[in-house]
């Protein structure tokens, strides 16, 4: 029987501990934890995951205030928020109209606010790749001596988690979208990651039996948001899989949260 890694099992425990820090920065220092996000391309994607943001703080107490502005205001922007003692942490809502600017727009954000770890220096790690560690230990799934690859050598999942999970040793194969005999690779792996934004990209003849596959891609179709794994996949009786809503995307708000928060215990040296 298919088993599922449901990322929302684990958010309410997550929840309830972080709102437990944040009153403690309150009564202890009077800071209250403030994280300003940075819109410069209304998109119904993006706009989505913003509004799980802007939710997901008031639930435990962190402010939140986003800044619509034209993409040429960005820079002068950032500086006023990296100098706003008030501000622990800042994001950038990526794509940018123009994409050129955005490795420039990212590395204006100081390394201390930078929660999504995404600048040229990031003392934090990324949001998504935290997530799905996360996920995977709530669920005792084990990383050493397996076949791990990863689909997808983006900024904001494949390339950040391979590089965490390189760092500790485990084996781990990237591919992408162009990468030959994807399916030969995917199906001696014994998990799979992806994250490429292209639907239906992962289909059953592609997975070997007993595999774990965590689905990160984020597109849009008809019904709204879709990941990378084709419905076949699904319907497998042997595999371990995130669902198609409530896997890591819950879980990437509060490693983001998460991050804010320990920005905010840098501040008074925690």
């Amino acid at each position: 029987m298919m088993k599922q890694l449901n990322g929302l099992e684990l958010v309410e425990f997550i929840k309830e501990r972080q709102a437990k820090q944040i009153r403690g920065l309150v009564q202890a220092h009077g800071i209250l934890p403030k994280l300003a996000i940075i819109r410069t391309n209304p998109d119904p994607i993006v706009d989505s995951y913003m509004k799980l943001k802007q939710g997901y703080g008031r639930e435990i107490g962190v402010d939140v205030e986003v800044f619509t502005i034209d993409q040429s205001e960005a820079l002068k922007t950032i500086k006023e928020l990296n100098n706003d003692d008030s501000v622990h942490g800042i994001i950038v809502q990526i794509p940018l109209p123009d994409k050129s600017q955005t490795t420039e727009v990212l590395n204006a954000v100081v390394s201390e606010k930078d929660v999504d770890g995404l600048g040229q220096n990031p003392i934090f790690d990324p949001a998504t790749p935290m997530a799905i560690n996360w996920l995977l230990a709530g669920y005792n799934i084990e990383l050493r001596d397996k076949n791990i690859v990863i689909v997808g050598h983006g900024r904001l999942v494949g390339k950040p988690l391979a590089k965490i999970w390189q760092q500790s040793g485990l084996s781990v194969q990237i591919a992408d979208l162009k990468t030959q005999d994807l399916s030969n690779l995917t199906k001696q792996a014994d998990i799979i990651v992806c994250a490429t934004g292209h639907p239906a990209l992962i289909t059953s003849d592609m997975v070997k039996s007993n595999a774990v596959i965590v689905d990160a891609g984020v597109a849009t179709d008809k019904n709204g948001l879709i990941g990378d794994v084709a419905a076949d996949v699904r319907e497998l009786p042997d595999i371990i899989i995130t669902p198609e809503k409530g896997g890591v995307g819950p879980l990437t708000v509060s490693a983001l949260f998460e991050n804010v928060i320990r920005s905010a215990n840098n501040k008074v040296g925690r």
